[in-house]
């Protein structure tokens, strides 16, 4: 864990600590759901689209009862069992409301926060940010399936939330994880890595490259394939290092390092509008924030902040 170059508190990689007990096996009962769904310390995770809502003021509190989400006409049959607390034993849920950001953000009893800005602040403990990361990707799986993609019908929640059927053609659905290689690639001595800049990305940052894993593609065969497209770099040797949950939307980042087998960069595609070799006192100003070009590397709560720094700490000289 370091601190981040602007002075802020140091945050390590967040969305890890997720210790629900999920009880899956209890998903099909109906009854005992309805029991905890009205229990008074059950906590109901609540969010738009965009932005997850909380209580107004401070500490924040992760969920609502249930009296509050339904006066916010969260609706009772859309309910996702989350799991049970360590500890405490206390349910929780999480459901999507029908209003929009800016409804919402007129009432001065509620607050609206990002889910990466609220990682980025190190509002909530590691516990809370892990069952965040379950909640805010089911909730994007619910609001973008609600018809099946058989036959056009309206689907409905099964399973505590995680399966939704279709009463027309019988067709079953089930919430999906999308796997992602990000993988910080070194050159044949690893003195040097490689660090590409999509568009996307706020003005200035590095960051490694990474890819969505296609079908019949094995963790390797998707390293060397996305550096391949994205950089025109040919790499060899591939190492699986570290993994982390990134409901953006609801992705599995598979943390990996590989060696590379050639050294002419050729940006071909789309995807990165910079990418380039950085030697270890590079990447240090990076992180230092003294970059001479105002060059940075992605914040702390994510897998390539921990591949880049993992690197660095290589070096023993």
């Amino acid at each position: 864990m370091q601190a981040t170059a602007a002075g802020l508190q140091p945050i390590e990689m967040s969305f890890l600590g997720n210790t629900l007990d999920r009880r899956s096996t209890r998903r099909g009962d109906k009854a005992y759901l309805a029991t905890l769904l009205r229990k008074a310390d059950t906590e109901i995770v609540l969010s738009t689209a965009r932005t997850l809502v909380f209580a107004d003021g401070t500490p924040l509190r992760l969920g609502h009862d249930l009296d509050t989400a339904l006066a916010l006409d969260a609706d009772p049959q859309e309910m996702v069992f989350l799991g049970l607390r360590a500890g405490s034993g206390s349910a929780v849920f999480a459901t999507t409301l029908p209003q929009e950001d800016e409804d919402l953000s007129e009432r001065g009893d509620l607050q609206l926060i990002d889910l990466r800005t609220l990682a980025l602040q190190n509002a909530l403990p590691p516990e809370d940010m892990g069952a965040l990361a379950q909640a805010r990707a089911m909730i994007h799986w619910h609001r973008t399936h609600r018809h099946c993609s058989r036959c056009g019908d309206r689907t409905v929640m099964a399973e505590a939330g995680y399966r939704r059927d279709c009463p027309s053609c019988e067709g079953q659905h089930f919430p999906r994880t999308d796997p992602c290689v990000i993988m910080l690639i070194t050159d044949a001595t690893g003195e040097r890595a490689l660090l590409g800049r999509p568009a996307r990305l706020p003005e200035g940052i590095f960051t490694t490259l990474a890819g969505f894993m296609e079908p019949g593609e094995t963790i390797e065969q998707a390293v060397r394939r996305e550096t391949l497209e994205e950089s025109g770099i040919a790499v060899g040797d591939v190492r699986l290092v570290s993994n982390q949950p990134w409901p953006f939307p609801a992705n599995l980042m598979l943390g990996c390092t590989g060696i590379a087998t050639s050294s002419d960069i050729e940006i071909e595609d789309d995807e990165l509008e910079a990418c380039k070799w950085c030697d270890r006192e590079e990447v240090r100003q990076m992180i230092a924030g003294t970059h001479p070009e105002g060059h940075l590397i992605p914040p702390s709560i994510s897998i390539a902040y921990e591949l880049i720094t993992g690197w660095l700490k290589q070096d023993l000289r």
